[in-house]
């Protein structure tokens, strides 16, 4: 009996790219690559979502499914679209597929085998892991290749370097012109203290937030990605001695988390209870701090829950393995 079996696995999503990318990045932590499912429910069925039924045109006896057999020893997904579709090929493969599901379902516990939210989500049950940052598809091996080949305009820059990470609008929160005023100021000393900034901005940076945060790089001597060539957004946390980011982005505080370095957020206007939870719970544990125009905090242990969450998973489909009969070799 092999004692590490390598399990096949889906990802089951509707194509969205951070509900995606989360599960493929735990995936990768059990050490498979996935088969990417999408589901693409018709109106009304995407109306009924999560709770279903599925899109019958997308069943699994359809031979263009997203949920066609072979049906896979365990299955990932996550976004409120691929809640009954998981349901419904876990019925379809008689129990046989070990199912996960990344986030609060909406459907209770239920809704898959094993469950994974953040501590500011209020879902728990025994089958519930529960984290304070998200899963994401950074390994320490990738931040270590990066810091050991930085790109020639990085590398160049003067100690210490803080990443600055921009973030914009979003449901929650908005950058008024006296929020954009505040920012810049605070980058503005930063610089002016020593450190070297270098940063990007993201796809939701209004044009007006980009150009007044270019405008201290500009006036400082740091590097600001101007949009051309490959996103910088690794190289940028890897060779970071502090690291500024927005709060409008639950997924860039906890990743910046993973590099082990101060984690410095700036809280534009607006906010929501979940994301004010995960700051307080990573002030707690020393990563994060209020950035106010200056260095603050040291090091510390990285934060990362996605070994975390793959190792849950692999136990789980193990002991089902088991509870099943089947042979894990």
């Amino acid at each position: 009996m092999h004692e590490n079996p390598k399990p096949t696995v889906w990802v089951l999503t509707d194509g969205k790219a951070g509900d995606e990318g989360q599960c493929i990045g735990v995936a990768e932590r059990l050490g498979v690559v996935p088969e990417i499912r999408r589901v693409k429910p018709r109106k009304p069925f995407a109306w009924l979502m999560p709770r279903g039924p599925i899109d019958p045109r997308e069943g699994p006896d359809r031979p263009d499914s997203p949920i066609r057999p072979p049906f896979p020893d365990i299955a990932i997904a996550s976004g409120r679209r691929a809640v009954a579709y998981l349901r419904a090929m876990k019925k379809a493969s008689n129990g046989r597929s070990f199912t996960v599901f990344l986030k609060d379902p909406r459907t209770g516990t239920g809704a898959a085998d094993l469950i994974w939210v953040s501590e500011h989500d209020a879902l728990r049950g025994d089958n519930v892991l529960v984290t304070t940052t998200s899963p994401h598809r950074l390994t320490p091996e990738k931040l270590a290749a990066a810091r050991a080949a930085p790109r020639a305009s990085i590398a160049a820059l003067a100690r210490p370097r803080v990443a600055v990470l921009v973030g914009g609008d979003s449901r929650h929160h908005r950058f008024t012109p006296t929020d954009i005023e505040r920012f810049t100021a605070e980058l503005d000393a930063l610089a002016q203290s020593g450190a070297t900034l270098m940063g990007s901005p993201s796809r939701r940076t209004s044009p007006a937030l980009a150009k007044a945060v270019s405008a201290v790089f500009a006036r400082h001597g740091g590097w600001w990605w101007d949009g051309t060539g490959e996103n910088p957004y690794l190289a940028l946390i890897a060779n970071a001695e502090a690291i500024v980011v927005t709060a409008d982005s639950t997924n860039m505080i906890g990743e910046a988390t993973v590099t082990g370095v101060p984690v410095l957020v700036f809280e534009p206007g607006g906010g929501h209870a979940k994301i004010t939870a995960l700051i307080a719970s990573l002030k707690r544990q020393g990563a994060v701090h209020r950035f106010c125009g200056s260095l603050e905090g040291k090091a510390y242990q990285p934060i990362d829950s996605t070994p975390i969450i793959a190792d849950a998973i692999r136990q789980g489909w193990l002991r089902h393995r088991a509870a099943l009969g089947l042979d894990a070799a």
